[in-house]
């Protein structure tokens, strides 16, 4: 009996399987481009967090500089600057009347804050926990010494200094965010036009309209975002207001910071106004402070989210919050700030080049702006010592045998010289049939 034909190698392996191993390999390939260019993000942090800061606020401030240049006439750069330098008054603005709001409440926290202490160590010492006093002035005795010990201090010292170099990076970061964003609200589409002009030129039509989708989905998320933490700041200061007067606006201001990282930053804010109201007003206070805190996160996540940041993202709030934590984990607050808003413009532009346009009435009208090319220049024929002659042509030379006499130059030459001496045969012609008709003339006379 004798056995069916053997396979060997790639034939021997299922269909599933080859399948599986092609997908792996490109996988691989896939992760090992994205590990590299976060790792180069995150070595150029100080570079790419402030271009990413700019074209955030240029998007949030396009509206302004657009409606200063059509109502008020002003041209483009001093429009830019009117925008900018508003935005920049009104941020000193709020910092300086929080500043010296915290300074005038800061000593009636402090002694609140020292009441709230001993409040809490009468509950632990006497509460259901049964901590006794002599292990509280153990602890805290450990947290003296850990403050006051060589490590405690050298822990300081090194804190200092971290913080510092933190100060000096972002200052040059705010820098370089406040030349960007100018610059993006000037020549915006100058920056985009050079950058698709680096594509090939089949490519580059597809990249521009999505890359339109892409910044129309980033201004709706800016200013949902803005909108949603205006919200937030607004009625979790106001619910402040009751307890701490002299506090609410810094705590509206950090809600309204916080509020931009979508869903948690407004949930760890609120919870940082409930400590400060348990601190400054015990248990009751606080408790009331954290059902304002929960009524203001519901109208965010069952009003506002839904239907105004739904509707900018196209995310899930569950994706949401997956994304937020993944840039958390990956690099840090950076990561849970930009994260949803780049899986979000991600999302518009992979779509569009896949064939769906979530924004069909913006049309395909306006076409990607091609660069202006250097002009050619005009030939020029050199004889060389070799019997070549040299044609150079809009900064390229070729080389060309003089005995087939066919060259850019020379061929036009000999082109134009045929003409001249088919139009002065034509003009010889001409004079001698004018001379035969005068001669025939002549002899009938």
């Amino acid at each position: 009996m004798s056995a069916g034909p053997s396979l060997s190698g790639a034939e021997s392996v299922p269909p599933a399987v080859r399948a599986a191993a092609a997908w792996s390999w490109r996988l691989l390939l896939i992760g090992a481009l994205v590990a590299g260019v976060l790792w180069l993000v995150s070595q150029l942090q100080t570079i790419v967090v402030p271009v990413a800061v700019a074209l955030l606020v240029a998007v949030l401030l396009r509206p302004f500089r657009d409606g200063l240049e059509r109502r008020a006439r002003l041209p483009r750069g001093l429009a830019t600057a009117v925008s900018v330098v508003g935005l920049l008054a009104l941020v000193a603005a709020l910092v300086s009347l929080a500043g010296r709001q915290i300074v005038a409440g800061f000593s009636d926290l402090a002694d609140q804050a020292v009441a709230g202490v001993n409040e809490v160590r009468e509950w632990l010492a006497h509460g259901p926990l049964g901590i006794g006093n002599d292990q509280l002035n153990a602890y805290w005795e450990q947290i003296s010494d850990a403050l006051t010990s060589g490590d405690g201090t050298s822990t300081i010292v090194t804190g200092a200094l971290g913080a510092a170099t933190t100060a000096g990076h972002v200052l040059v970061g705010a820098l370089i965010a406040l030349f960007c964003t100018i610059f993006f609200l000037i020549d915006g589409r100058g920056i985009w036009t050079w950058l698709v002009n680096l594509l090939p030129v089949t490519a580059r039509e597809r990249v521009h309209q999505a890359g339109r989708r892409g910044i129309v989905t980033l201004s709706a998320y800016v200013r949902t975002q803005v909108l949603v933490a205006f919200v937030d700041a607004v009625g979790i200061g106001v619910g402040a207001a009751f307890f701490v007067p002299a506090l609410a606006l810094p705590l509206g201001i950090l809600v309204f910071v916080g509020s931009f990282v979508p869903i948690v930053g407004a949930i760890v804010t609120g919870a940082i106004a409930c400590v400060v109201v348990l601190v400054a007003q015990g248990w009751v206070a606080a408790l009331i402070m954290l059902a304002i805190v929960l009524a203001v996160q519901q109208i965010e996540g069952h009003v506002l989210q839904p239907f105004l940041m739904g509707h900018a993202v196209s995310l899930h709030p569950v994706a949401v919050v997956l994304v937020v934590a993944a840039g958390s984990l990956a690099a840090g607050i950076v990561g849970a700030l930009f994260s949803v808003p780049l899986v979000a413009v991600l999302n518009t532009v992979i779509l569009y080049l896949h064939g769906t346009d979530k924004f069909p009435a913006l049309g395909t009208d306006d076409h990607v702006p091609l660069l202006r090319r250097r002009p050619s220049l005009p030939a020029i024929s050199l004889p060389g010592r070799t019997g070549l002659r040299w044609t150079a042509r809009g900064g390229d030379a070729v080389a060309q045998g003089e005995s087939a006499g066919v060259h850019s130059a020379g061929g036009e030459g000999a082109e134009a010289e045929s003409a001249e001496a088919e139009s002065a045969g034509d003009e010889s012609a001409g004079d001698e049939d004018a001379r035969g008709v005068r001669r025939s003339s002549g002899a009938d006379r």
